[in-house]
């Protein structure tokens, strides 16, 4: 989940101390270039869509055990692209490099992914979609809090966020949803947040393809792992999963996974982390209108201005970073 970004408050993305200590005192400015809006907009629109995916997975499928068959398949099917195209040395890391992308892979699949495949089994897809926007929120506080100044524009995109949100609860507090659907999705936010965070700062692997390949193996084999221990075994019927189910699954796995989450890898190791982050405000956008499309899904008025406020939100945290 390589082009330089520009970043009103660069951040430094550390291999090793050495590294560390002879970089250059002033870090240029630099540019977004076009290979950095493509891998942006992939997330935006293909990440957008598997909130429908994971809904429609969860309908005959075990939310722990399918998000961990998927990324499980999905990292051993890019461990062969990377060892196709590259050889099998660019599978190779340190110690150091395989404890940080293992812990990354648990924040991101395990915490941030998990939780949310849990979450939709009660919760609308857009719903899901558009609280996980607290993520760039969380982002800006954790950059803030590690010695980061995010320009006023990040922070008051920071202050719409969470003002949008409070709408966003509304259907959990008034009894429309459940509450748990919805509190499970804001901590799967924060700890995305921190998994982006920390790919940022931890000794990760320098090949991010090769990044994502041990953060998805970690990630999965733990949800299946967490599945195990919830029994999701027991009441697994595969005669009875839907053909739907299974496509959605091969979606997820294939573009879901394989594609946007390299991407989002790719980002977080070239672009600033709060800018990879802004995903969250847009796919909202194409998960409720997905769910409301093909899942019939309710456009409540907390929705429609919950969502309004999260996108107006990135607007004001895309542009602080370009004018870096």
């Amino acid at each position: 989940m390589t082009s330089p970004a520009v970043d009103p408050a660069p951040e430094t993305h550390p291999a090793a101390p050495e590294l560390r200590t002879a970089a250059p005192a002033v870090v240029p400015a630099r540019r977004i270039t076009g290979a950095v809006w493509a891998a942006l907009g992939i997330v935006y629109v293909v990440w957008g869509s598997t909130y429908l995916g994971i809904r429609i997975v969860v309908e005959t499928l075990p939310p722990f055990l399918s998000g961990g068959a998927r990324f499980v398949t999905a990292g051993l099917l890019l461990a062969a692209i990377v060892a196709w195209r590259q050889g099998p040395a660019a599978l190779r890391v340190t110690r150091r490099e395989l404890g940080s992308a293992v812990l990354v892979g648990l924040l991101l699949i395990l915490g941030g992914n998990g939780l949310v495949v849990l979450a939709e089994t009660s919760i609308p897809s857009g719903l899901a979609a558009l609280l996980v926007a607290a993520v760039p929120v969380w982002v800006v506080l954790l950059r803030t809090v590690l010695g980061d100044r995010p320009g006023l524009g990040a922070l008051g995109g920071v202050l719409l966020g969470f003002a949008g949100l409070g709408v966003l609860t509304v259907p959990g507090l008034s009894g429309e949803v459940k509450i748990g659907g919805v509190v499970l999705v804001l901590v799967a936010a924060l700890l995305w947040s921190l998994g982006s965070v920390s790919s940022a700062r931890l000794p990760m692997p320098r090949n991010p393809f090769t990044a994502s390949v041990y953060e998805m193996l970690a990630g999965g084999l733990a949800a299946l792992t967490v599945g195990l221990m919830r029994s999701e075994h027991h009441d697994l019927d595969l005669g009875a999963v839907s053909g739907r189910s299974w496509a959605a699954l091969a979606y997820l796995i294939v573009f879901g996974s394989l594609v946007a989450f390299t991407a989002y890898a790719w980002l977080l190791q070239t672009a600033p982390v709060s800018l990879a982050a802004t995903y969250a405000y847009v796919n909202p956008v194409v998960a409720v209108l997905l769910g409301a499309l093909v899942l019939n899904e309710a456009l409540t008025w907390p929705i429609l201005l919950g969502g309004a406020i999260v996108v107006g939100g990135v607007s004001l945290i895309v542009s602080t970073e370009r004018r870096g």
